[in-house]
């Protein structure tokens, strides 16, 4: 629950660095500043944490992870905080949907059924072709599914990499790649902007320890349910600060895709297959 709280508080961070600076700009400094907390992990296992069996997945997956966060941060900055968090919770749909692709999973009719209904769900939000459609969901939706990719190539690495693998090539490759645009599109921040984008950092490693916690402590079907909550304090953010409240199609959206997700979670308990939302594939939801 405090690691749900501590995503929807980045996210916040997040849309106030955006009001003037670039979102790569945002995500670099974010970077950054993970970097140099994951630092001495990875100097304790270099040049061994750099060791792959599969160069090409690493590669991949940081590819998708960036394209996962800028998505995500991008419609986070330019839509209704509740509405681009609600949104982001497709990614449950896409790891089935991959899981199938990559993994080779068997998907039994009633957990397609509960991923036609979730999609069911992303299309009463969107509204595509209505008066009240807003493009920039169509990125919420790619960053959902870039998510959702990286979730199942991260189960795929760990049958052959460490975590800390994993860790390193995502600190430092996702960081080179967004220097070069942020670089390009710089504005110089004021001290109330660095304070925002260190904090992005700082807080965004701390929700994503602390639900590494939770996930090796409790049980992960019930905890993936939990993660939900974070629509109600992206709701209570988004009106505190932002003035913003979700509409009537956000709520039903959101309650139908939350309902086909928790089944989907509970199906996999039931089968007895690992999750894909896995502790190592946090952090790359909208959060």
């Amino acid at each position: 629950m405090v690691a749900a709280a501590g995503f929807s508080v980045m996210v916040m961070l997040v849309k106030l660095a955006g009001e003037r600076l670039d979102v790569t700009q945002i995500l670099l400094v974010r970077q950054l500043v993970m970097m140099v907390i994951v630092l001495p992990s990875v100097l304790n296992h270099f040049p061994g944490c750099l060791k792959t069996e599969r160069l090409d997945l690493q590669i991949i997956r940081v590819v998708f992870a960036l394209i996962a966060m800028l998505c995500g941060f991008y419609s986070i900055i330019h839509m209704p905080l509740a509405d681009a968090v609600a949104i982001g919770f497709a990614k449950s749909f896409f790891v089935t949907i991959f899981a199938i692709w990559l993994l080779k999973e068997v998907v039994g009719i009633r957990r397609w059924m509960a991923v036609g209904i979730g999609f069911v769900g992303v299309v009463v939000m969107m509204r595509p072709g209505l008066e009240g459609f807003d493009p920039v969901s169509i990125f919420a939706l790619i960053g959902a599914a870039g998510a959702g990719l990286v979730m199942v190539i991260i189960r795929k690495l760990s049958q052959t990499d460490q975590p800390i693998t994993t860790l390193s090539y995502q600190a430092f490759l996702v960081a080179f790649c967004v220097a070069v645009p942020a670089i390009y599109y710089w504005q110089t921040p004021t001290a109330f902007e660095w304070g925002l984008m260190i904090a992005i950092g700082i807080v965004s490693y701390g929700a994503q320890m602390l639900n590494i916690y939770a996930y090796s402590w409790g049980e992960a079907s019930v905890l993936a349910s939990l993660d939900y909550v974070r629509l109600l304090y992206a709701t209570f953010l988004g009106w505190l600060i932002f003035d913003t409240f979700p509409g009537p199609y956000t709520w039903l959206g959101a309650l139908v895709i939350i309902a086909a997700s928790i089944y989907t979670v509970h199906r996999e308990r039931k089968v007895n297959t690992r999750l894909a939302r896995s502790p190592d594939g946090r952090g790359f939801t909208n959060t």
